[in-house]
């Protein structure tokens, strides 16, 4: 057999452990741990297996074309694998820090009642690890970009049954889907720019990169810039940084494996796998040096003042990652893989060993450890000493901007335009006047697309803003699919109509689904206002379950063709309509948003009827 044959395995090794291990029993801990630990044996073997033929064989880039999941006269989804150093880098280093973290977590964990849970997402976030770093093209890369943010969230909400685990996950969770616009927009603006979808072994051809940019500078700024976006929310960038120490509230493992080593690196390898697109692009590279040095300086500060170890790692982590994007930007790619990897080792053992490290220092106090006398700070005045402590203590009120800058004014604006009767009344009278009026102008048409998504955001922002009523949430994220869909009905030809319906073929039933469920579990409990968390998961495990892959389906996750329904709506917003991309864009973030938060409210948190102890919003 062709060693390149064996690329697709290490997507296939994790996929199969994550379906195996659903099937054991949740007391069973030996089968359920051993399945994941075989899985990441399995998969380090054969991966170490291949590198060596590989570099045997030259190591030169490998371009593997799976197959094709959907393919039309204008349009081909394909699942495309890509090797190269970069992938080799972060394959092996996936591959040793599950396996590591599998053996550790088997004892860890013990006795821990969310045991199996642990397990199945992190097989889960093996697979979209492995999918991601292996994507030859920007499709396979959001594919498990996707299943990376919701093993996230998961992860960090496992003690789902605390208030601040669960907060926190859906706030990461949203910070999340503000990097899902950059490639998004990425992926749409590379499709126009080169007439097909692009793959990254074409992105390694000079001649064919720079014959692009040099017809459409603009988009091609638009595009890296775009990238740039995604790779400084994933790697917990300014001024995203606040979302890592948040997202320490998972089990010591998920922290180590997630926020300390590959999921917080993965902003690192998108513009490693994108560098000979934007490596001459000298706007793009000042932007990343000068993201990455105020990163660097403003988390060191927060990093040094912190009295917790995990926020300690967290803030030292993002300031190194601050340098490897400085060093992409100097032009020092192999530099900034060896840096990679030695943070990610560094960054895990800190945070296994944590616990033990707050230990000895304890001990150390206790039995008179004697102070630094001279320190570099005592040069600065005091006034400005005690600011910059202050401010780093405060975490430079990072978390509190990004909520008042961004997700309050969204809050604010889906509640002030969604205003009820008269919007559904004049939305009802345009969706007639531009469906059955067949002389409107090609101009008309395309203003009618427009108004069509931003009734679509509009829903979105409501679903996002509501609180009271979860029946209406779901109605209000179920409609933007439809404004969705008619707004591309203006702009896609007659001649593919099965674009649209391949969109909603996952959406509606999963719409149907949701509010036949909420209707059932209304029965039983009042479904009205949603300002604390029910934690109805302890009641309806399995209905928990379902109401999430409902969720998962409306949000275009991809379990349905849903997912490859987006994409190929995005393929025909023609190039000069930008306002168009944006607008389905955001209505596509804040629909998931809002149908997560809803699942997070219903079924996450301490449960409502219960007598236990509630964290403090202010904690």
């Amino acid at each position: 057999m062709n060693y390149q044959q064996i690329i697709p395995f290490f997507a296939l090794i994790p996929l199969a452990a994550f379906g195996i291990s659903l099937l054991w029993p949740k007391r069973n801990e030996r089968l359920i741990s051993t399945t994941a630990f075989a899985g990441a044996a399995l998969n380090l073997v054969a991966l170490l297996s291949f590198l060596l033929l590989w570099w045997f064989d030259g190591h030169r880039s490998l371009d593997i074309h799976e197959s094709a999941l959907y393919r039309s006269e204008s349009y081909v989804f394909m699942l495309e694998f890509f090797m190269d150093r970069v992938t080799a880098v972060f394959l092996l280093l996936g591959s040793l820090l599950v396996f590591m973290i599998t053996v550790y977590s088997r004892y860890y964990l013990h006795r821990e009642p969310g045991y199996k849970r642990f397990f199945n997402t992190i097989l889960f976030f093996f697979l979209g690890f492995n999918l991601t770093v292996m994507a030859g093209n920007y499709e396979t890369l959001f594919l498990g970009w996707e299943c990376i943010g919701l093993s996230s969230f998961l992860l960090i909400a496992f003690y789902r049954d605390r208030y601040l685990p669960v907060r926190n996950a859906v706030k990461v969770f949203s910070i999340y889907r503000i990097g899902d616009v950059g490639i998004l927009m990425a992926m749409w603006a590379s499709h126009h720019l080169w007439q097909e979808n692009i793959s990254f072994a074409r992105l390694q051809d000079v001649h064919f990169v720079d014959q692009g940019i040099a017809l459409h500078g603009a988009e091609g700024l638009f595009i890296a810039i775009m990238l740039l976006l995604a790779a400084a929310v994933k790697s917990a960038q300014l001024p995203f940084s606040s979302w890592l120490p948040r997202a320490m509230e998972g089990p010591t493992p998920s922290s180590a494996i997630f926020y300390g080593s590959l999921s917080v690196h993965l902003g690192v390898f998108l513009l490693l796998r994108t560098y000979p697109f934007w490596e001459h692009q000298y706007v793009m590279r000042v932007l990343t040096g000068v993201l990455g040095a105020l990163t660097a300086l403003f988390a060191r500060l927060i990093a040094r003042v912190q009295s917790s170890v995990k926020t300690q790692i967290a803030y030292a982590s993002i300031a190194q990652i601050g340098l490897i994007f400085i060093e992409i930007a100097l032009g020092m790619p192999l530099l900034a893989l060896w840096h990679t990897a030695g943070n990610a080792f560094l960054r895990t053992y800190q945070l296994l060993v944590s616990p033990s490290v707050v230990s000895y220092l304890i001990r150390e106090q206790l039995f008179g450890l004697p102070p630094r006398r001279a320190r570099l700070e005592r040069l600065i005045p005091a006034p400005l000493r005690n600011t910059v402590f202050v401010l780093s203590l405060k975490e430079w009120n990072l978390d509190a901007w990004m909520s008042r800058l961004v997700f309050h004014r969204f809050k604010w604006a889906g509640r002030k335009l969604y205003i009820g009767f008269f919007w559904w009344l004049a939305a009802a009278v345009l969706t007639v006047w531009m469906i059955l009026t067949p002389a409107v102008t090609p101009y008309l048409r395309g203003l009618g697309a427009e108004v069509f998504s931003g009734f679509g955001l509009v829903s979105a922002l409501a679903a996002f803003a509501g609180r009271r009523r979860a029946r209406r949430i779901w109605l209000q994220a179920a409609l933007v699919p439809g404004w969705v869909g008619l707004a591309l009905t203006l702009n896609i030809s007659t001649q593919e109509p099965g674009h649209l319906l391949l969109y909603w073929s996952g959406v509606l039933p999963a719409a149907l689904g949701g509010w036949l469920l909420l209707n059932q579990i209304g029965r039983n409990h009042a479904l009205g206002s949603l300002f604390e968390y029910r934690g109805l998961a302890a009641v309806y495990p399995r209905t928990a379950v379902i109401f999430l892959l409902l969720c998962l389906a409306m949000a275009g996750f991809p379990i349905t063709p849903t997912f490859i329904g987006e994409d190929l709506i995005f393929s025909h917003i023609r190039e000069d309509q930008y306002l168009l991309a944006i607008l389905n864009t955001l209505s596509f973030i804040f629909s998931g948003i809002a149908l997560i938060r809803l699942y997070a409210r219903l079924f996450l948190g301490p449960q409502s009827d219960a007598d236990t102890p509630r964290a403090l919003r202010s904690s």
